[in-house]
């Protein structure tokens, strides 16, 4: 009898652990409790696939407002495609669907309906809800489609709204009453003429009454419009019991791919089978780093911020008939084969997301890298912020990073003359788009750095410049272009021209090479960008031993990141007039002037690896983690910003971080875990270990990698792809002996 209790035991314990699925643990509400005063992630809680070309998520913002879902509101407008990848970006190429019962309410002002977040349920794969008027909706969704479920309640009538905002939009019901087609233009970008999303939608019951409203005006039984602002109204009559299927997908191509798209990726598929295969894909995703430990709110961030890390940058490319790729240029407006992604900022995800590719995607990567040098190709210039053509916002020449880092680490499939070229080329002239380019390429190439005030956030624009140099100069030598390598080399030290040794902080110089009065290294703004003088010091991603010889040397470095946890977390707004969000999360967090939540102090800690005190980055990193990440709708300490921020909190928790893309290694911090398992492409497995690990235990005490003691204060690009086990004793005090020699120290260009 004991035997058979003991086996029970062990069933239902084994069996609730196996339910435990990795999509399971992630909260897609995480970060959406932001406004636009103060971000707790800017978040939406989308239904996608990884790097899907369409999202969809619950609406409940007015339409065309950037937050189109907050965790505060109460009322929902719709259920959203969307290719949103910030509120400071918005949205484009957008529309919603909207199920109205009762009376007949089409504008989104009209037709919001209350409702309790009790009564939803948020996953990567689904996303439902019963509202308070007793409407229950699902969606689930492909990578360019997505099938909507509908419970109305049966007395009441039964409305679909589809709505295709402003911007220039066509809707039509066709003959058979079971199909609307149609297209929308808006977009928050420039696009060429011809850019259009067409879309595709099949219903299980036919439409018993429909009609239009054009600019908030009704036309009753119209059964096409075609506007600036569209939106159109379908009536059904639903046997009780029975729900109303919605079946949609678009294309940025035409309407003929668009019913591709739509057969190709549904079909005859019902709601739970589409459903089951967008869990299994997530599954399979976030199944490649297995996690564990006893906390479960740890692993509930860590999912959490791995689906996020996965979700951008976005396919702009789709299947034509052939099963080929193909994709619509936002650039020149033409059709190409091949494969082009969108919908990010490389002044963001270079740190972390796309160095986290490189190891778990490289195949992507690849990719990726390819569609850079076709955007050069079709515009004349490397994008910067694609959304999805070029985008006037933030500073530097960033794609080159990721063109340096995949190529550095054997990622080498695509037109390597070329790029060089594009890089080149986007370094010696500018776009019409302020990102596009180079800003100021003159006066920087002529004086060593970008001037102020003829340039805004020049000593921003100078330090990013420098680091992009030193990526270009890496590639040429790649390429065997030994002047190209020399030059950008040269330009790669000229950081060191803003460092002022009287204060130790980076300023701003006019053209004339004076310092620009008066001084304050908690200023915002000006020569900045969403940050002061204390965030932008650090950014010297390839040379933190110069950094620290122009400081005094690497304990003098030391020093100065103490300090940066230390003095009050002052500001002032200088150039930007008012408290911007960045400044008022800073402040929240009462860490001194680290300001994890914007993405340019966020390697910062890190560079202690570089001194005498490398443990003082394993208390910071674990600090970090603990304090400022939380799997709830206010989960992040600022803008998430396309898995940046994401990222460097998966990188973080497995115990190392890429503070220099384009240079083949990691730098270690504080394993969060008790074990991760890194299921690799090549079937290898990585597994780093952290044995008496605990919240108190943050220190490491010793390592082996591979049964060998390792010293090192970072570990290699191969290292990893090798596979093996990276172990580590933790302890609550620091080992202040471990990791001291300079050959334990991770690159720094001075270095060499």
């Amino acid at each position: 009898m004991k035997f058979k209790l003991l086996t029970i035991a062990f069933l239902i314990t084994h069996l609730s652990v196996s339910a435990k699925e990795f999509v399971d643990y992630v909260n897609t509400l995480m970060g959406t409790n932001s406004t636009y005063e103060f971000s707790y992630g800017n978040t939406y809680p989308a239904v996608a696939r990884p790097w899907a070309m369409n999202f969809w998520s619950p609406q409940t913002g007015p339409n065309r407002s950037g937050w189109m879902y907050a965790y505060g509101d109460t009322t929902i407008r719709g259920f959203r495609q969307t290719h949103q990848p910030s509120p400071w970006i918005n949205d484009y190429a957008t529309f919603s669907l909207m199920p109205v019962s009762g009376d007949l309410k089409v504008s989104h002002k009209d037709r919001r309906v209350s409702f309790k977040h009790e009564n939803e349920v948020a996953t990567p794969y689904l996303y439902k809800v019963k509202m308070d008027n007793k409407v229950d909706a699902q969606i689930t969704s492909t990578d360019r489609g997505a099938v909507f479920k509908v419970a109305y309640p049966h007395k009441d009538k039964k409305y679909l709204i589809v709505d295709a905002y402003d911007g220039g939009s066509m809707l039509e019901l066709a003959e058979s009453n079971k199909k609307v087609t149609g297209y929308v233009k808006n977009n928050n970008g420039g696009v060429p003429d011809n850019f259009a999303n067409y879309l595709t939608m099949e219903f299980n019951y036919p439409v018993v009454n429909s009609g239009v409203m054009i600019n908030g005006e009704l036309f009753p039984g119209k059964r096409k419009g075609e506007h600036n602002q569209i939106a159109m109204y379908l009536e059904f009559d639903i046997p009780e019991g029975k729900d109303l299927i919605v079946k949609v997908a678009s294309s940025f191509i035409s309407p003929e791919q668009a019913e591709l798209n739509l057969q190709r990726e549904i079909g005859d598929r019902s709601f739970d089978m589409v459903m089951e295969e967008s869990k299994k894909i997530w599954n399979e995703n976030l199944g490649r780093i297995v996690v564990e430990d006893p906390n479960e709110e740890n692993k509930r961030v860590f999912y959490s911020c791995l689906y996020r890390t996965l979700l951008f940058p976005r396919s702009f490319y789709e299947f034509n008939a052939q099963d080929k790729p193909v994709y619509y240029s936002p650039y020149d407006g033409k059709i190409y084969d091949g494969y082009m992604f969108t919908d990010n900022g490389f002044w963001d995800t270079f740190r972390a997301v796309h160095p986290f590719f490189t190891i778990f995607y490289p195949e992507l990567t690849e990719k990726i890298v390819q569609s850079l040098v076709d955007v050069y190709e079709q515009s004349g210039f490397f994008p910067e912020w694609m959304s999805p053509g070029h985008r006037g916002c933030m500073i530097g020449n960033n794609s080159v990073s990721l063109i340096a880092d995949a190529w550095i680490k054997g990622i080498t499939n695509f037109d390597q003359e070329k790029a060089l070229e594009g890089m080149i080329k986007t370094t010696n002239s500018r776009g019409r788009e302020t990102s596009v380019g180079r800003h100021g390429f003159e006066e920087y190439n002529k004086l060593g750095y970008v001037p102020y005030p003829n340039f805004s956030e020049a000593t921003a624009k100078t330090l990013e410049y420098a680091y992009n140099d030193w990526c270009i100069s890496r590639f040429a030598e790649g390429q065997g272009n030994k002047e190209v390598q020399a030059d950008y080399q040269k330009k790669s030290m000229n950081y060191k021209n803003l460092f002022d040794p009287a204060y130790g902080f980076m300023r701003a110089k006019n053209a004339k090479g004076e310092w620009i009065e008066p001084f304050d290294p908690v200023e915002w703004g000006g020569p900045f960008t969403e940050g002061s003088s204390w965030h932008y010091t650090w950014s010297v991603f390839h040379d933190p031993l110069g950094l620290a010889k122009l400081m005094g040397g690497p304990e003098k470095m030391a020093d100065k990141l103490d300090s940066m946890f230390v003095v009050a977390p002052d500001y002032k707004v200088g150039t930007y007039g008012f408290v911007i969000h960045e400044i008022a999360e800073m402040v929240a967090l009462n860490m001194g002037q680290y300001a994890h939540g914007n993405q340019p102090v966020q390697h910062a800690i890190y560079l202690y690896n570089y001194t005498d005190r490398p443990w003082k980055a394993q208390y910071h990193l674990r600090d970090v983690m603990t304090k400022l990440y939380n799997s709830s709708p206010k989960g992040y300490c600022g803008d998430e910003d396309n898995g940046q921020t994401s990222a460097w909190y998966v990188f973080s928790a497995m115990g190392f971080y890429p503070v220099c893309p384009g240079q083949p290694e990691y730098v270690i911090g504080s394993p969060l875990f008790q074990k991760v398992t890194m299921k690799l492409p090549n079937g290898k497995e990585f597994v780093v270990k952290a044995d008496k690990n605990s919240p108190e235990n943050v220190y490491i005490q010793k390592a082996k990698l591979n049964n060998k003691n390792f010293e090192n204060n970072f570990i290699t690009h191969d290292q990893i792809l090798n596979g093996g086990v990276l172990e580590f004793v933790m302890g609550k005090n620091p080992n202040m002996k471990r990791g001291l020699k300079k050959e334990n120290r991770p690159y720094s260009f001075t270095k060499e």
